[in-house]
Protein backbone atom coordinates (compact mmCIF):
# COMPACT_ATOMS: atom_id res chain seq x y z
CA UNK A 1 0.00 0.00 0.00
CA UNK A 2 1.76 3.47 -1.23
CA UNK A 3 1.84 5.90 1.87
CA UNK A 4 1.59 9.43 -0.22
CA UNK A 5 3.83 12.00 1.71
CA UNK A 6 4.22 15.91 1.63
CA UNK A 7 7.67 17.66 2.21
CA UNK A 8 7.68 21.11 2.57
CA UNK A 9 10.80 22.89 3.35
CA UNK A 10 11.71 26.76 1.97
CA UNK A 11 15.39 25.69 0.74
CA UNK A 12 14.92 23.86 -2.18
CA UNK A 13 18.35 21.92 -2.27
CA UNK A 14 16.84 20.39 1.37
CA UNK A 15 13.87 19.64 -0.61
CA UNK A 16 15.50 17.53 -3.78
CA UNK A 17 17.93 15.96 -0.76
CA UNK A 18 14.48 14.77 1.37
CA UNK A 19 12.74 13.65 -1.35
CA UNK A 20 15.94 11.58 -3.19
CA UNK A 21 16.93 9.84 0.64
CA UNK A 22 13.34 8.93 1.00
CA UNK A 23 12.66 8.04 -1.67
CA UNK A 24 15.47 5.66 -1.60
CA UNK A 25 14.65 4.05 1.22
CA UNK A 26 11.30 3.92 1.20
CA UNK A 27 10.08 2.72 -1.63
CA UNK A 28 6.50 2.45 -1.00
CA UNK A 29 6.42 6.30 -0.44
CA UNK A 30 4.76 8.47 -3.15
CA UNK A 31 6.23 11.88 -2.28
CA UNK A 32 4.85 15.44 -3.39
CA UNK A 33 6.75 18.46 -2.50
CA UNK A 34 5.72 21.93 -1.41
CA UNK A 35 8.32 25.32 -1.11
CA UNK A 36 5.83 27.47 0.79
CA UNK A 37 2.75 27.11 3.07
CA UNK A 38 0.77 28.39 1.27
CA UNK A 39 2.01 26.00 -1.98
CA UNK A 40 1.06 23.35 0.96
CA UNK A 41 -2.28 23.92 1.55
CA UNK A 42 -2.81 24.09 -2.14
CA UNK A 43 -1.51 20.17 -2.50
CA UNK A 44 -3.64 19.19 0.75
CA UNK A 45 -6.89 20.75 -1.11
CA UNK A 46 -6.15 18.53 -4.18
CA UNK A 47 -4.96 15.29 -2.64
CA UNK A 48 -5.15 13.61 1.01
CA UNK A 49 -1.88 12.94 2.12
CA UNK A 50 -0.73 10.20 4.83
CA UNK A 51 2.56 11.82 6.78
CA UNK A 52 4.01 15.75 6.41
CA UNK A 53 7.22 16.45 7.51
CA UNK A 54 7.70 20.48 7.64
CA UNK A 55 10.28 22.68 8.23
CA UNK A 56 9.27 25.49 11.17
CA UNK A 57 11.36 28.68 9.85
CA UNK A 58 9.81 29.46 6.59
CA UNK A 59 8.74 33.10 5.51
CA UNK A 60 5.44 34.31 5.08
CA UNK A 61 3.76 31.24 7.09
CA UNK A 62 5.87 29.65 9.22
CA UNK A 63 5.61 25.55 9.89
CA UNK A 64 3.76 26.46 13.31
CA UNK A 65 0.73 28.11 11.82
CA UNK A 66 1.27 25.49 8.47
CA UNK A 67 0.83 22.66 11.41
CA UNK A 68 -2.94 24.46 12.66
CA UNK A 69 -4.26 24.30 9.59
CA UNK A 70 -2.99 21.05 8.30
CA UNK A 71 -4.62 19.50 11.28
CA UNK A 72 -7.66 21.73 10.77
CA UNK A 73 -8.16 20.43 7.05
CA UNK A 74 -7.13 16.48 8.18
CA UNK A 75 -6.81 15.95 12.08
CA UNK A 76 -5.60 12.43 11.73
CA UNK A 77 -2.62 13.35 8.89
CA UNK A 78 0.36 12.74 10.87
CA UNK A 79 2.64 15.86 10.80
CA UNK A 80 6.53 15.61 11.74
CA UNK A 81 8.16 18.86 12.41
CA UNK A 82 11.71 19.74 10.73
CA UNK A 83 13.78 21.99 13.57
CA UNK A 84 17.25 23.91 14.17
CA UNK A 85 19.66 21.87 16.80
CA UNK A 86 19.00 23.02 19.89
CA UNK A 87 15.11 24.58 19.27
CA UNK A 88 13.42 22.20 21.90
CA UNK A 89 11.09 24.84 22.76
CA UNK A 90 9.65 25.39 19.48
CA UNK A 91 9.27 21.25 18.86
CA UNK A 92 7.45 21.22 21.99
CA UNK A 93 5.17 23.85 21.03
CA UNK A 94 4.43 22.22 17.87
CA UNK A 95 3.82 18.71 19.74
CA UNK A 96 1.43 20.44 21.99
CA UNK A 97 -0.47 22.29 18.68
CA UNK A 98 -0.64 18.17 17.15
CA UNK A 99 2.53 17.61 15.74
CA UNK A 100 3.19 13.80 16.40
CA UNK A 101 6.97 14.39 16.59
CA UNK A 102 10.28 16.59 15.83
CA UNK A 103 13.56 15.54 14.01
CA UNK A 104 16.59 18.10 14.26
CA UNK A 105 18.53 19.31 11.33
CA UNK A 106 20.93 17.57 10.43
CA UNK A 107 19.93 14.82 10.03
CA UNK A 108 20.59 11.27 10.71
CA UNK A 109 19.33 9.09 7.52
CA UNK A 110 18.88 5.81 9.64
CA UNK A 111 16.96 7.77 12.46
CA UNK A 112 14.71 9.67 9.89
CA UNK A 113 13.81 6.52 7.95
CA UNK A 114 12.77 4.73 11.83
CA UNK A 115 10.84 7.87 12.10
CA UNK A 116 8.93 7.89 8.79
CA UNK A 117 8.18 4.11 9.09
CA UNK A 118 6.54 4.57 13.06
CA UNK A 119 4.88 7.95 11.81
CA UNK A 120 3.48 5.52 8.89
CA UNK A 121 2.25 2.75 10.92
CA UNK A 122 0.72 5.09 13.46
CA UNK A 123 -1.15 6.33 10.66
CA UNK A 124 -2.20 3.27 9.19
CA UNK A 125 -4.04 2.42 12.57
CA UNK A 126 -5.58 5.49 13.33
CA UNK A 127 -7.23 5.48 9.72
CA UNK A 128 -8.04 1.38 10.54
CA UNK A 129 -9.67 2.63 13.76
CA UNK A 130 -12.13 4.91 12.52
CA UNK A 131 -13.04 3.45 9.49
CA UNK A 132 -13.73 0.48 12.19
CA UNK A 133 -16.05 3.04 14.48
CA UNK A 134 -17.38 4.27 10.77
CA UNK A 135 -18.45 0.72 9.64
CA UNK A 136 -19.69 0.32 13.55
CA UNK A 137 -21.65 3.46 13.54
CA UNK A 138 -23.65 2.56 10.17
CA UNK A 139 -24.96 -0.34 11.83
CA UNK A 140 -26.65 -1.86 15.17
CA UNK A 141 -24.83 -4.41 15.26
CA UNK A 142 -21.35 -5.64 15.96
CA UNK A 143 -21.07 -9.57 15.64
CA UNK A 144 -23.88 -10.85 18.23
CA UNK A 145 -23.61 -7.42 20.10
CA UNK A 146 -26.52 -5.44 19.79
CA UNK A 147 -26.13 -1.22 20.40
CA UNK A 148 -24.43 1.98 19.10
CA UNK A 149 -23.94 3.31 22.41
CA UNK A 150 -20.23 4.98 22.87
CA UNK A 151 -19.32 2.50 25.57
CA UNK A 152 -20.20 -0.65 23.15
CA UNK A 153 -17.86 1.15 20.34
CA UNK A 154 -15.24 1.11 22.59
CA UNK A 155 -15.91 -2.79 23.34
CA UNK A 156 -16.01 -3.58 19.36
CA UNK A 157 -13.20 -1.71 18.85
CA UNK A 158 -11.16 -3.22 21.89
CA UNK A 159 -12.03 -6.60 20.27
CA UNK A 160 -11.48 -5.60 17.16
CA UNK A 161 -7.62 -4.97 18.08
CA UNK A 162 -6.90 -7.88 20.17
CA UNK A 163 -8.09 -10.63 18.12
CA UNK A 164 -5.80 -10.11 15.89
CA UNK A 165 -3.55 -11.14 18.77
CA UNK A 166 -2.71 -14.30 20.50
CA UNK A 167 -2.92 -12.63 24.07
CA UNK A 168 -4.46 -13.75 26.81
CA UNK A 169 -7.96 -12.10 27.68
CA UNK A 170 -10.16 -11.75 31.12
CA UNK A 171 -13.39 -10.83 30.83
CA UNK A 172 -15.10 -8.83 33.47
CA UNK A 173 -18.52 -7.79 34.19
CA UNK A 174 -21.89 -8.40 36.05
CA UNK A 175 -24.01 -11.24 35.03
CA UNK A 176 -25.77 -10.70 32.19
CA UNK A 177 -23.40 -8.09 30.20
CA UNK A 178 -22.14 -10.25 27.41
CA UNK A 179 -18.97 -11.87 28.45
CA UNK A 180 -19.59 -15.37 26.62
CA UNK A 181 -20.34 -12.95 23.69
CA UNK A 182 -17.53 -11.11 23.75
CA UNK A 183 -15.77 -14.24 24.01
CA UNK A 184 -17.13 -15.61 20.99
CA UNK A 185 -16.58 -12.17 19.13
CA UNK A 186 -12.85 -12.57 20.13
CA UNK A 187 -12.43 -16.30 18.91
CA UNK A 188 -14.58 -15.30 15.55
CA UNK A 189 -12.45 -12.25 14.49
CA UNK A 190 -9.28 -14.35 14.62
CA UNK A 191 -6.77 -15.98 12.50
CA UNK A 192 -8.21 -18.96 14.71
CA UNK A 193 -11.46 -18.80 13.88
CA UNK A 194 -11.85 -21.69 11.58
CA UNK A 195 -10.28 -24.12 14.50
CA UNK A 196 -12.11 -25.16 18.00
CA UNK A 197 -13.71 -22.75 20.55
CA UNK A 198 -14.33 -24.54 23.63
CA UNK A 199 -16.49 -22.76 26.55
CA UNK A 200 -15.45 -24.41 29.92
CA UNK A 201 -18.77 -23.47 32.64
CA UNK A 202 -15.94 -23.88 35.94
CA UNK A 203 -18.71 -23.87 38.85
CA UNK A 204 -20.67 -26.54 36.52
CA UNK A 205 -18.38 -29.03 36.87
CA UNK A 206 -17.79 -30.71 40.34
CA UNK A 207 -14.35 -30.18 41.74
CA UNK A 208 -13.42 -33.47 41.97
CA UNK A 209 -13.34 -34.62 38.21
CA UNK A 210 -12.31 -30.28 37.16
CA UNK A 211 -9.15 -30.89 36.71
CA UNK A 212 -9.78 -34.36 34.44
CA UNK A 213 -11.93 -32.44 32.39
CA UNK A 214 -9.76 -29.72 31.90
CA UNK A 215 -6.32 -31.74 31.24
CA UNK A 216 -7.44 -35.20 30.27
CA UNK A 217 -6.47 -38.74 32.12
CA UNK A 218 -5.25 -41.98 30.81
CA UNK A 219 -6.57 -45.13 31.23
CA UNK A 220 -6.40 -46.35 34.95
CA UNK A 221 -5.34 -43.48 36.33
CA UNK A 222 -8.44 -44.30 38.28
CA UNK A 223 -11.07 -46.33 39.08
CA UNK A 224 -13.31 -46.10 36.44
CA UNK A 225 -10.80 -44.97 33.87
CA UNK A 226 -11.34 -47.45 31.55
CA UNK A 227 -10.02 -45.66 28.56
CA UNK A 228 -8.38 -42.81 27.61
CA UNK A 229 -10.13 -39.45 27.22
CA UNK A 230 -8.79 -35.79 26.23
CA UNK A 231 -9.51 -32.81 27.85
CA UNK A 232 -10.98 -29.07 27.07
CA UNK A 233 -7.48 -28.03 26.57
CA UNK A 234 -6.44 -30.95 23.93
CA UNK A 235 -9.99 -30.50 22.36
CA UNK A 236 -9.48 -26.82 22.09
CA UNK A 237 -5.84 -27.40 20.10
CA UNK A 238 -5.28 -24.64 17.67
CA UNK A 239 -8.27 -22.86 18.92
CA UNK A 240 -9.90 -21.10 21.98
CA UNK A 241 -10.67 -22.25 24.88
CA UNK A 242 -13.29 -20.04 26.88
CA UNK A 243 -13.04 -20.45 30.50
CA UNK A 244 -16.16 -19.09 31.98
CA UNK A 245 -16.19 -17.96 35.71
CA UNK A 246 -13.12 -18.45 36.42
CA UNK A 247 -13.07 -17.09 39.61
CA UNK A 248 -14.69 -20.24 41.31
CA UNK A 249 -11.91 -22.81 40.52
CA UNK A 250 -10.11 -24.17 43.44
CA UNK A 251 -6.69 -23.80 44.14
CA UNK A 252 -5.73 -27.47 43.74
CA UNK A 253 -6.53 -26.67 39.48
CA UNK A 254 -5.35 -23.41 39.86
CA UNK A 255 -1.51 -24.40 39.82
CA UNK A 256 -2.00 -26.74 36.82
CA UNK A 257 -3.94 -24.00 35.00
CA UNK A 258 -0.98 -21.76 35.69
CA UNK A 259 1.35 -24.12 33.85
CA UNK A 260 -0.43 -24.46 31.07
CA UNK A 261 -1.03 -21.04 30.37
CA UNK A 262 2.39 -20.57 30.65
CA UNK A 263 4.10 -23.55 28.90
CA UNK A 264 1.52 -24.10 26.54
CA UNK A 265 1.72 -27.74 28.15
CA UNK A 266 -1.02 -30.13 30.03
CA UNK A 267 -0.28 -33.19 31.82
CA UNK A 268 -3.36 -35.84 31.60
CA UNK A 269 -4.01 -37.55 35.17
CA UNK A 270 -2.01 -40.93 35.05
CA UNK A 271 0.53 -39.89 32.27
CA UNK A 272 4.16 -39.24 33.62
CA UNK A 273 4.26 -37.03 30.13
CA UNK A 274 3.43 -33.32 29.47
CA UNK A 275 2.03 -33.04 26.11
CA UNK A 276 2.40 -29.85 23.78
CA UNK A 277 -1.59 -27.25 23.24
CA UNK A 278 -1.70 -23.98 20.95
CA UNK A 279 -4.31 -22.74 22.72
CA UNK A 280 -5.75 -19.42 23.19
CA UNK A 281 -6.81 -18.60 26.80
CA UNK A 282 -9.77 -15.84 27.41
CA UNK A 283 -11.26 -16.20 30.99
CA UNK A 284 -14.26 -14.28 32.49
CA UNK A 285 -15.38 -13.65 35.81
CA UNK A 286 -18.15 -11.63 37.37
CA UNK A 287 -16.15 -11.50 40.53
CA UNK A 288 -13.41 -9.38 42.06
CA UNK A 289 -10.79 -11.67 41.52
CA UNK A 290 -8.35 -8.91 43.13
CA UNK A 291 -10.61 -9.69 46.48
CA UNK A 292 -10.02 -12.83 45.73
CA UNK A 293 -6.31 -12.71 45.55
CA UNK A 294 -6.19 -10.71 48.82
CA UNK A 295 -8.06 -13.52 50.82
CA UNK A 296 -5.97 -15.74 49.19
CA UNK A 297 -8.50 -17.70 47.19
CA UNK A 298 -6.74 -17.40 43.90
CA UNK A 299 -3.28 -17.19 43.08
CA UNK A 300 -1.69 -13.87 42.38
CA UNK A 301 0.42 -15.24 39.86
CA UNK A 302 -2.36 -16.86 37.82
CA UNK A 303 -4.60 -13.54 38.21
CA UNK A 304 -1.79 -11.59 36.72
CA UNK A 305 -1.23 -14.38 33.89
CA UNK A 306 -4.92 -14.10 32.91
CA UNK A 307 -5.31 -10.34 33.25
CA UNK A 308 -2.76 -9.79 30.09
CA UNK A 309 -6.20 -7.93 28.41
CA UNK A 310 -9.21 -6.43 30.54
CA UNK A 311 -12.03 -6.07 28.93
CA UNK A 312 -14.97 -5.10 31.36
CA UNK A 313 -18.41 -5.50 29.88
CA UNK A 314 -20.46 -2.23 30.78
CA UNK A 315 -23.68 -3.06 32.45
CA UNK A 316 -27.44 -1.74 30.93
CA UNK A 317 -27.67 0.91 33.40
CA UNK A 318 -24.32 1.90 31.92
CA UNK A 319 -25.39 2.40 28.03
CA UNK A 320 -28.97 2.93 28.40
CA UNK A 321 -29.08 4.71 24.90
CA UNK A 322 -29.13 1.37 23.56
CA UNK A 323 -32.44 -0.12 25.55
CA UNK A 324 -34.78 0.93 22.46
CA UNK A 325 -32.66 -0.81 20.31
CA UNK A 326 -32.30 -4.38 22.31
CA UNK A 327 -35.71 -3.94 23.00
CA UNK A 328 -36.65 -3.85 19.19
CA UNK A 329 -34.60 -6.84 19.02
CA UNK A 330 -35.67 -9.01 21.11
CA UNK A 331 -39.26 -8.41 20.69
CA UNK A 332 -38.75 -9.10 16.81
CA UNK A 333 -36.84 -12.26 17.79
CA UNK A 334 -38.97 -13.29 20.38
CA UNK A 335 -42.16 -12.81 17.83
CA UNK A 336 -40.42 -15.11 15.39
CA UNK A 337 -39.73 -17.91 17.50
CA UNK A 338 -42.94 -18.43 19.60
CA UNK A 339 -45.18 -17.79 16.16
CA UNK A 340 -46.43 -14.32 17.58
CA UNK A 341 -47.74 -10.96 15.80
CA UNK A 342 -45.33 -8.10 15.90
CA UNK A 343 -46.19 -6.73 19.20
CA UNK A 344 -44.67 -3.44 21.16
CA UNK A 345 -44.32 -1.99 24.41
CA UNK A 346 -47.07 0.51 25.71
CA UNK A 347 -45.78 4.16 26.00
CA UNK A 348 -46.00 3.69 29.83
CA UNK A 349 -44.44 0.43 29.46
CA UNK A 350 -41.59 1.88 27.78
CA UNK A 351 -41.31 4.66 29.72
CA UNK A 352 -40.57 2.36 33.35
CA UNK A 353 -38.06 -0.20 30.86
CA UNK A 354 -35.83 2.88 30.23
CA UNK A 355 -35.71 3.81 33.96
CA UNK A 356 -35.89 0.57 35.65
CA UNK A 357 -32.69 -0.60 37.00
CA UNK A 358 -32.04 -3.92 35.34
CA UNK A 359 -29.51 -5.98 37.87
CA UNK A 360 -29.50 -8.68 35.30
CA UNK A 361 -28.59 -6.62 32.87
CA UNK A 362 -29.16 -8.30 29.18
CA UNK A 363 -30.03 -11.47 30.15
CA UNK A 364 -33.21 -10.20 32.41
CA UNK A 365 -34.46 -7.52 29.72
CA UNK A 366 -34.48 -10.61 27.25
CA UNK A 367 -36.35 -12.82 29.44
CA UNK A 368 -38.95 -10.12 30.58
CA UNK A 369 -39.65 -9.91 26.89
CA UNK A 370 -40.22 -12.96 26.41
CA UNK A 371 -42.57 -13.00 29.15
CA UNK A 372 -44.29 -9.95 27.77
CA UNK A 373 -44.84 -11.66 24.33
CA UNK A 374 -45.70 -15.07 25.45
CA UNK A 375 -48.42 -13.22 28.27
CA UNK A 376 -49.77 -10.48 25.91
CA UNK A 377 -53.11 -11.28 25.15
CA UNK A 378 -52.93 -8.30 22.46
CA UNK A 379 -50.23 -6.76 20.14
CA UNK A 380 -49.45 -3.95 22.63
CA UNK A 381 -48.06 -5.19 25.71
CA UNK A 382 -48.60 -3.27 29.07
CA UNK A 383 -47.15 -3.52 32.30
CA UNK A 384 -49.63 -5.57 34.42
CA UNK A 385 -49.14 -7.90 31.70
CA UNK A 386 -45.64 -9.04 32.73
CA UNK A 387 -46.79 -8.65 36.54
CA UNK A 388 -45.24 -4.90 36.76
CA UNK A 389 -47.22 -2.22 38.48
CA UNK A 390 -48.62 -0.28 36.11
CA UNK A 391 -46.85 3.22 36.03
CA UNK A 392 -47.92 6.63 37.26
CA UNK A 393 -50.11 8.55 34.78
CA UNK A 394 -48.51 10.37 31.84
CA UNK A 395 -48.63 14.36 31.96
CA UNK A 396 -51.80 15.43 30.45
CA UNK A 397 -52.25 17.84 27.42
CA UNK A 398 -54.81 21.05 27.84
CA UNK A 399 -57.57 18.55 26.51
CA UNK A 400 -56.82 16.01 29.22
CA UNK A 401 -56.12 13.34 26.77
CA UNK A 402 -52.99 10.74 27.38
CA UNK A 403 -49.36 12.59 26.19
CA UNK A 404 -48.55 9.37 24.81
CA UNK A 405 -45.71 8.34 23.14
CA UNK A 406 -44.73 6.07 20.92
CA UNK A 407 -42.07 3.07 20.50
CA UNK A 408 -39.94 4.96 18.18
CA UNK A 409 -40.48 8.51 19.75
CA UNK A 410 -39.34 6.89 23.14
CA UNK A 411 -36.24 5.41 21.07
CA UNK A 412 -35.64 8.99 19.23
CA UNK A 413 -35.78 10.99 22.28
CA UNK A 414 -33.02 8.31 24.14
CA UNK A 415 -30.60 8.69 21.50
CA UNK A 416 -30.83 12.46 20.91
CA UNK A 417 -30.18 12.88 24.53
CA UNK A 418 -27.10 10.83 24.73
CA UNK A 419 -26.05 13.31 21.34
CA UNK A 420 -26.73 16.20 22.84
CA UNK A 421 -24.93 15.30 26.29
CA UNK A 422 -21.86 13.87 24.53
CA UNK A 423 -21.76 16.61 22.38
CA UNK A 424 -22.02 19.27 24.91
CA UNK A 425 -18.99 17.12 27.07
CA UNK A 426 -16.50 17.13 24.03
CA UNK A 427 -17.31 20.93 23.18
CA UNK A 428 -17.49 22.16 26.94
CA UNK A 429 -13.43 20.18 26.97
CA UNK A 430 -12.40 21.53 24.30
CA UNK A 431 -13.87 25.16 24.84
CA UNK A 432 -16.10 25.22 21.81
CA UNK A 433 -13.13 23.85 19.49
CA UNK A 434 -14.98 21.57 17.34
CA UNK A 435 -11.85 20.01 15.10
CA UNK A 436 -10.50 19.51 19.06
CA UNK A 437 -13.60 17.95 19.96
CA UNK A 438 -14.05 16.04 17.01
CA UNK A 439 -10.29 14.60 17.99
CA UNK A 440 -11.91 13.69 21.19
CA UNK A 441 -14.50 11.92 20.01
CA UNK A 442 -12.46 10.42 17.55
CA UNK A 443 -14.85 11.42 14.29
CA UNK A 444 -14.35 13.30 11.43
CA UNK A 445 -15.31 16.62 12.05
CA UNK A 446 -17.75 17.13 9.41
CA UNK A 447 -19.58 14.32 11.17
CA UNK A 448 -19.38 15.66 14.36
CA UNK A 449 -21.38 19.16 12.99
CA UNK A 450 -23.90 17.32 11.41
CA UNK A 451 -24.50 15.90 14.79
CA UNK A 452 -24.88 19.55 16.46
CA UNK A 453 -26.57 20.76 13.32
CA UNK A 454 -29.87 17.74 14.34
CA UNK A 455 -28.97 18.53 18.04
CA UNK A 456 -29.10 22.39 17.59
CA UNK A 457 -25.54 23.09 19.02
CA UNK A 458 -23.88 25.55 18.32
CA UNK A 459 -20.20 25.64 19.28
CA UNK A 460 -20.41 29.35 20.69
CA UNK A 461 -21.78 28.67 23.44
CA UNK A 462 -18.72 26.71 25.13
CA UNK A 463 -16.52 29.47 24.00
Amino acid sequence: MTTRMLIVDDELKMLAMLERTIAGELSDFEIITASTGQQALKRVEHHPFDIALVDIRMPEMDGLSLLEQLKERDPLLTVIMMTAYGAFDVAVAAIKKGAYDFITKPFDKDALVLLLQKACERGRLLRENLNLRERIADTERFQNFIGTSARMQKIYETIQMISRTDVTVLITGASGTGKNLAAMAIHAMSPQCQKPFVRVNCPAIPEQILESELFGYRKGAFTHATQDKKGQFQAADGGTIHLDEIGDIPLSVQTKLLLAIEDKEVKPLGDPNSMVVNVRVIASTNCDLKAKVAAREFREDLYYRLNVVNLRMPTLRERTEDLPLLIDHFLSECCRAYDRPRKQLSPELMQQFLTYPWAGNVRELENVIKRAVVMAPADTVHAEDIGWEPSDPMPKTGSDAPCLQPYHEAKKQVLTAFNRDYVSQALSASAGNVTQAAQTAGMERQSLQQIMKRCGIKSEEFR
